[in-house]
């Protein structure tokens, strides 16, 4: 019997689509694990990403967090709402800019969240070693700087 090469998986012969299929799979699982994490906080994906931005840079405009978050202005609103609902963020105004900071409950958060984030990121590329780690991070910034979009 004739044995399957890695590249005929799913049929494909292009080490590209491949290892954009592998990528997809591993950030795919990860994600899993994270929104169970963020769950427990009672955050989701995007709620996290606004509590790690403005947690790591008080008094960020609203204007820069929708762009570090890919979002728009009024997709970023609609988040600091639902956090400033919970007493996590505050907004003050500086002008035409909103400021955002953390309230005290939300710089708990942010030291409880983050941290454990980050170790469940760190523990599911162990399997990778640091240099490996180093590495993938190149060739992903790389990928990031090359593609347009």
């Amino acid at each position: 019997m004739k044995q399957r090469k890695e590249s005929d998986e799913w049929g494909l012969m292009r080490p590209a689509v491949l290892a954009w299929l592998r990528l997809a799979r591993v950030y795919q699982k990860i994600e899993m694990h994270s929104e169970q994490l963020f769950r427990s906080h009672r955050l989701n994906s995007a709620q996290f990403d606004v509590i790690a931005h403005v947690g790591a840079a008080s008094g960020l405009s609203q204007q820069a967090l929708a762009d570090a978050l890919l979002v728009t202005k009024g997709n970023v609103s609609q988040l600091l709402r639902k956090l400033e609902g919970r007493g996590l963020v505050e907004r003050r105004h500086d002008g035409r800019t909103n400021c955002l900071s953390l309230t005290g409950q939300g710089k708990e958060l942010f030291d409880t969240v983050v941290p454990s984030q980050e170790k469940l990121v760190s523990a599911m590329l162990d399997p990778l070693s640091v240099d490996e780690q180093r590495e993938l991070l190149r060739l992903l910034r790389k990928l990031d700087r090359a593609i347009v979009g």
